[in-house]
């Protein structure tokens, strides 16, 4: 017989545990038409025993995958400058910039880093309300100008804090936030790549640099059929150069169409983890490198177990194993759990650990 595959192989070579949904081919011979009628034959004497044998074991059986992952700083995104102008200066990839901060500067003047969720999609002036506007007043209370309520309308006394704000910067005292001249992030960003430089025209929505966050994640693009073992929240251990096994989480999973490598090839839709470190320091030296990253999926304590080739399949549908007692056989029915590293979660009645079974050809 031949045994049920436990799964596709890894990237690096280990076997896959998968669940116990996996169709098991049945090869040539007679336990093809084993017929137990009920949950178990009766001692079978006089009969040719198996060319070899195998213990029922109990353990614990993990579903686990290694995945090669990209270690960086995440995903970039693209600043485009919608303040007209010429630049006249720009930042070093790698600059790390921080609330507050100047990113680059149109006229000589800072287009400046804020923190928030929301966009900077429109001007904000005395009348403006919504997110944007507390988002704004929480960036200017950190800064330290004060005299307003904080909340999600621009009054005259956010007008004046922002006045403030606008002399230190070197701006117009107009009062107002035109759009363009900050960034709402979510924290720090780091410059990756700058694609406009000093004297070059802007204000058209041109991009002018990308950016990352600050912090450091591993990115891993798995099948669609690899969804099991991707899930927000996962936890995750992380091998990176120089030996070590950092834990990690997986903060986020989306879909992603990856384009064809070769023209006129199909795109693959595929998943992309996003997974940070516990121990960010451990990565601290590196820039940038391939990880592997081990994923569980499900794990199963305290289970009887048997190698995948003792199962045999039965006339009736399902699968049995064939147990060994002595000089005599009996067939057992069992029910199938999860399958991981050659070998597979078992129950059946009247079956105990060190039992024998038979492993047909």
């Amino acid at each position: 017989m031949t045994s049920p595959p436990a799964g596709r192989r890894t990237r690096r070579g280990r076997a896959v545990a998968v669940t116990g949904a996996v169709a098991l081919t049945v090869g040539a011979g007679a336990v093809a038409a084993i017929g137990l009628g009920g949950e178990t034959t009766g001692p079978r004497t006089g009969v040719d025993l198996p060319p070899a044998t195998a213990t029922v074991t109990r353990q614990t059986m993990l579903d686990t995958d290694e995945l090669p992952g990209d270690l960086g700083y995440g995903a970039t995104a693209t600043l485009p400058g919608r303040i007209p102008g010429v630049i006249t200066r720009v930042p070093l990839p790698g600059a790390v910039v921080r609330r507050g901060g100047a990113i680059y500067r149109v006229d000589d003047r800072p287009v400046v880093l804020l923190y928030g969720a929301v966009a900077a999609y429109r001007t904000l002036a005395p009348g403006s309300v919504g997110r944007d506007v507390r988002q704004l007043e929480d960036n200017l209370k950190a800064l330290g100008y004060g005299g307003f309520t904080v909340d999600r309308t621009y009054t005259t006394a956010t007008a004046i804090a922002v006045t403030r704000w606008q002399r230190r910067l070197g701006l117009p005292q107009t009062g107002q936030v035109e759009q363009g001249r900050v960034l709402f992030a979510p924290g720090p960003i780091r410059v990756d790549a700058v694609t406009a430089g000093v004297n070059q025209s802007t204000g058209g929505g041109q991009e002018v640099l990308r950016y990352t966050g600050t912090g450091r994640v591993v990115t891993v693009r798995l099948e669609v059929s690899e969804q099991r073992l991707a899930r927000q929240g996962a936890r995750v251990r992380v091998l990176i150069p120089g030996g070590a096994k950092v834990a990690g989480r997986v903060e986020r999973v989306h879909t992603v169409v990856a384009q064809p490598a070769t023209p006129g090839g199909q795109a693959e839709t595929m998943l992309e983890a996003t997974v940070t470190l516990n121990r960010p320091g451990a990565a601290r030296k590196i820039q940038a490198a391939v990880v592997t990253v081990a994923f569980t999926a499900a794990e199963r304590e305290n289970v009887l177990t048997v190698p995948v080739a003792a199962l045999v399949a039965l006339a009736e549908g399902g699968y049995g194993v064939e147990v060994v007692q002595g000089s005599a056989t009996r067939y057992v029915r069992v029910s199938t759990g999860l399958f991981a590293n050659g070998r597979v979660e078992v129950t059946g009645d009247g079956l105990r650990e060190g039992m024998t079974v038979g492993m047909p050809r």
